[in-house]
């Protein structure tokens, strides 16, 4: 489905300083050094800004048209994007020291295969920004449409066409507890209350004033209902598989 905001240099760029913020918090080292993947990766926008703080930055989508004009309009030596499958990813084991993976798990037909392959590509010990919307949010935000994620899929179907934005609801929500499954085979450590405690750390309180109700009101459900937040941003680290 294309969205403007793929082409938002400013909203895109938010999300990165978002990205590189987090990372940088829990690695507590220079980035410089580090190789990245981004699965998802659309225009590139994203990516270019990444490819200022790590040594190595790799973008991948299956939208054709976002990666050439990515590629036509980023031009770097420690910057390239490709046409790949997120379920098949092309490159060998043990690859990456940072995988982001923000915002993508809904839209996969095998969410478990998705991040089976994001787990394949880590170098052991490595780490992915895993940044999930919450089938429980009230709004759905690629439609905007109240409880569109919540109810039952083939009602969700008929709430899209009635709506006139769509034929059929393809995004895949999971629910907190759901996601906790999704990603099971890593080590999960939390950035979400993180992030909202301290929105100005974070490059979020563009979003979440501080002081705003709809700061409060954050603050509020990630210390009271944790499993009703609208996303989560968790870093996901690899663990050896044991023999």
């Amino acid at each position: 489905m294309y969205s403007r905001s793929m082409y938002d240099q400013d909203e895109r760029i938010r999300k990165a300083k978002t990205m590189v913020a987090v990372i940088k918090d829990f690695l507590r080292s220079e980035l410089s050094s580090l190789s990245l993947l981004e699965i998802g990766c659309s225009t590139g926008i994203i990516d270019n800004y990444l490819s200022e703080h790590f040594g190595q930055v790799v973008g991948i989508d299956i939208d054709e048209q976002a990666i050439a004009f990515a590629n036509n309009t980023f031009k770097k030596d420690n910057l390239a994007c490709y046409v790949d499958d997120a379920m098949n990813l092309k490159f060998q084991d043990n690859l990456f020291d940072v995988v982001i993976c923000a915002q993508i798990y809904e839209h996969m037909p095998d969410a478990a295969q998705l991040m089976s392959e994001l787990y394949r590509v880590l170098k052991p010990g490595g780490i992915a920004y895993f940044a999930a919307g919450n089938r429980l949010d009230i709004k759905e935000h690629h439609y905007n449409l109240p409880f569109l994620s919540v109810i039952p899929r083939n009602l969700a179907h008929l709430y899209l066409r009635i709506a006139g934005k769509g034929e059929f609801y393809y995004e895949k929500h999971l629910s907190y507890w759901g996601l906790k499954k999704l990603v099971h085979q890593f080590e999960i450590h939390d950035y979400t209350k993180k992030i909202i405690e301290n929105t100005a750390l974070f490059q979020v309180d563009y979003m979440l004033p501080d002081g705003s109700i709809k700061a409060k009101t954050a603050k509020f459900v990630v210390n009271h209902a944790y499993w009703l937040c609208p996303a989560y941003i968790w870093l996901l680290k690899k663990k050896p598989r044991q023999d």
